[in-house]
């Protein structure tokens, strides 16, 4: 950072967590210290101290900042708003520019054909969980066992509609977790063309993560018409228009979360949640939209035209 700064060069720095604007954290949960001096880290072991780690970097970053050129980009307007409240941003330029996708790959495709492709049942109404480790207990797998078996139990006429599909490293442990519906474990990809036909072999995606910016499962699914249902933490609810296009649950309410999958599942103009879900992601998210928003900053910290 120290070198780049150094080069006199106007900077446009995009955040994909909080770590520019903490001392170390690059998710700090709870902790606000960030607004006025980090010290004393939760995150350190046995609590850090007055001048731990914590305070060392956030110092570090403020001195660095004080003379630099900085346009820094957060990926939703909840980053943008915690990066405001840093004592380390004093004076410095922050605006949110969403992370982009590609429109033209994910779109909605063939339902039938794509649940072929996946092994998947063709009768079933199938709602998606993906997480590169499913067992990260950040990413909220116990919310959507809970969520599950409240569903379950409200509506045990639903056991036999419908079934999970779980994508991920080690998806297969997700048969042993205690889910009262029938799970379709899928191995991991980073393939952007097999994603899109998992995203188009499904009725919902679920989020329950705890600890989101702007996650670009959430647009994905969307651009492939597929509604959402998550919690309402970092930028989520940005994302989903509740009700809408998809469904923002009370953060943390398992009880809550259950009611937005039974909620799209069976509402009556899903066609309708379908649509307006890609519309939204095809207006807000497509590269060509995003490159715009940059090259206007790009133009405003040059003072020429790119």
């Amino acid at each position: 950072i120290q070198k780049i700064l150094a080069s006199g060069k106007p900077v446009v720095w995009t955040m994909h967590d909080m770590w520019a604007f903490t001392g170390i954290c690059h998710h700090a949960r709870e902790c606000t210290r960030y607004r006025e001096e980090c010290h004393n880290c939760p995150y350190i072991y046995e609590g850090g101290g007055k001048k731990d780690l914590s305070y060392r970097i956030f110092h570090k970053k403020k001195k660095l900042y004080r003379k630099a050129s900085i346009a820094f980009v957060a990926c939703s307007r909840w980053l943008e708003k915690s990066a405001k409240e840093s004592a380390l941003f004093s004076g410095q330029t922050v605006v949110s520019i969403p992370n982009s996708i590609n429109v033209n790959l994910f779109k909605p495709r063939n339902k039938k054909e794509a649940r072929v492709k996946c092994n998947l049942p063709a009768d079933k109404k199938l709602i998606l969980f993906g997480s590169v480790k499913i067992t990260d207990k950040r990413k909220g797998i116990d919310y959507l066992v809970e969520s599950c078996r409240i569903l379950a139990k409200k509506h045990p006429e639903l056991k036999d509609t419908i079934e999970i599909v779980v994508l991920g490293h080690k998806s297969e442990q997700s048969e042993q977790l205690p889910l009262p519906f029938k799970v379709h474990p899928l191995p991991f990809t980073n393939k952007e063309n097999e994603l899109v036909t998992v995203y188009n072999a499904v009725d919902l995606y679920v989020t329950p993560s705890l600890q989101e910016n702007l996650p670009n499962t959430i647009m994905e699914a969307m651009a492939c018409g597929v509604p959402c249902v998550g919690f309402d933490t970092g930028g989520i609810s940005e994302m989903i228009d509740h009700l809408h296009n998809g469904y923002v649950a009370q953060y943390k309410s398992a009880e809550d979360f259950a009611e937005g999958i039974y909620h799209i599942l069976t509402d009556p103009e899903y066609s309708l949640l379908s649509e307006q879900a890609h519309r939204k992601a095809t207006a807000h998210y497509s590269e060509g939209h995003i490159a715009k928003k940059y090259i206007e900053i790009y133009n405003k910290v040059t003072g020429g035209y790119v």
